[in-house]
């Protein structure tokens, strides 16, 4: 199983490679990550004990540029993981036409069980692990799960320190106060709000009042129904690692979202929310009272998944759509906010039932498209409005969503993933056909 995110990113490329125009001794390059590098982190915590700590960088493929991706904080981290990242990381910058190659990094690590002063010790720690390999022209880290502004902080910080002047452009997703962008924080959410809405103008259909699901309300999820609620979409189920809230009827988005900003956890909001709901003392008036204040119910992740929505966005880690469950999803549409969460097995199924599914290296690109524009804003030491971030993101975004519907439609592919890997595989194809190969 610890292969088992590579493997599906390889049976993509493979799936793609049948409709792309690749040369066979490039394309077998591209299904090996240039490097991987493994660091031991000895990290004194603030308990007084010493635990060892062990992460992970991988740079996966530099012909378009520097590479890019970020660093994320989980026990579940490894390896192989991290390699399949940073291979859809590459296809991701490639789709969207950033002139970046596609990195990822990783720390084994439960960040629930260390303090602010661990996170700082082991982010420092391990950026200086990794600090031979990045650089503002070299390799540009990012937020990932678990990790965010403060974190990229810590790193730029290190970096700095041992360069002996500020270099901000070394990662992006930073605070304002030091380089960062308006906007970085809800890009990826945007730009998944902004892809759900074109597949519905695709589609024919509209998006005001069609019923979304969102496993995970994290960054991305939250952010995502946060935009797609103000576009008039009802949110009807969300969840986080304690479970799902469900409502029919359409979650109250701002509400849990402010539970959720102040540490709250989601079966703490619908069991607040029971509390609320009148009780009534039997007279017909308090019952239809007692309607208007029904309170969502919990659901397990799995279910979520199974419910009878319009859009299905995964927003939570990879591989949740598989073989075992595909026969059960309901949705006539999937948005793929997380990395990998569809095995390739799950794919062909839904194809075949003609379900349209987002591919992640298209519906989540808006963090990355907007960290672009971080770096080169720091890089010409000017900043832009909020704004100027947006009308780009919504820009760049748009642009590889008609193209991939585009080859799709033209092409007359499966399905639009193999569209997506089609156009990030020629590219990078190309960048490497124009370099050659050294020696």
């Amino acid at each position: 199983m610890a292969d088992a995110p590579f493997e599906n990113m390889l049976a993509q490329m493979d799936r793609a490679k049948e409709y792309a125009d690749v040369d066979d001794g490039i394309f077998e390059r591209l299904k090996h990550p240039e490097r991987t590098l493994k660091v031991t982190l000895p990290v004194e915590l603030e308990s007084g004990d010493v635990e060892v700590f062990e992460g992970y960088r991988c740079q996966f493929n530099s012909a378009r540029g520097p590479f890019k991706g970020g660093v994320r904080f989980h026990p579940s981290v490894t390896q192989r993981e991290v390699e399949a990242l940073a291979g859809w990381m590459t296809w991701k910058t490639a789709l969207v036409d950033l002139p970046y190659g596609g990195a990822k990094g990783g720390v084994i690590c439960e960040p629930k069980e260390l303090t602010d002063r661990d996170l700082e010790r082991l982010t420092r720690r391990y950026t200086e692990g990794i600090r031979r390999m990045i650089g503002p022209e070299t390799d540009v880290p990012a937020p990932d799960m678990n990790t965010n502004p403060q974190t990229m902080a810590w790193m730029m910080d290190t970096y700095s320190m041992y360069e002996g002047h500020t270099v901000p452009q070394v990662v992006t997703g930073k605070p304002l106060e030091i380089g960062g962008t308006p906007g970085r924080v809800e890009a990826t959410g945007r730009g998944v709000s902004i892809v759900t809405g074109r597949l519905f103008e695709y589609l024919d259909r509209d998006l005001t009042d069609a019923t979304v699901a969102i496993q995970g309300f994290g960054n991305v999820g939250s952010n995502a129904a946060k935009l797609l609620d103000e576009a008039g979409a009802r949110i009807v189920a969300t969840s986080d690692v304690t479970g799902a809230a469900y409502d029919p009827d359409g979650l109250d988005v701002d509400a849990l979202d402010a539970h959720v900003a102040a540490g709250g956890l989601i079966d703490e909001y619908v069991a607040g929310t029971l509390r609320d709901v009148p009780t009534g003392d039997g007279d017909r008036n308090d019952d239809r009272d007692r309607s208007r204040w029904d309170a969502p119910e919990m659901l397990s992740n799995d279910e979520l998944l199974t419910l009878d929505v319009d859009v299905l966005i995964p927003a939570a880690v990879e591989g949740v759509i598989t073989e075992a469950n595909v026969h059960d999803l309901r949705a006539s549409a999937v948005v793929e906010a997380a990395n990998g969460p569809t095995t390739v097995a799950a794919d062909k199924v839904l194809s075949g039932r003609d379900v349209q599914v987002v591919p992640d290296i298209l519906a989540n690109a808006g963090g990355v498209i907007v960290s672009y524009l971080e770096w080169v804003q720091n890089a010409q030491e000017f900043s832009w409005p909020l704004e100027t971030v947006n009308a780009e993101l919504e820009r760049r975004i748009g642009t590889a969503f008609d193209q991939t519907i585009e080859q799709y439609d033209e092409k007359d592919l499966p399905d639009l993933r193999t569209a997506a890997y089609t156009l990030a595989l020629e590219r990078t194809a190309s960048a490497h056909e124009y370099r050659g190969l050294f020696p």
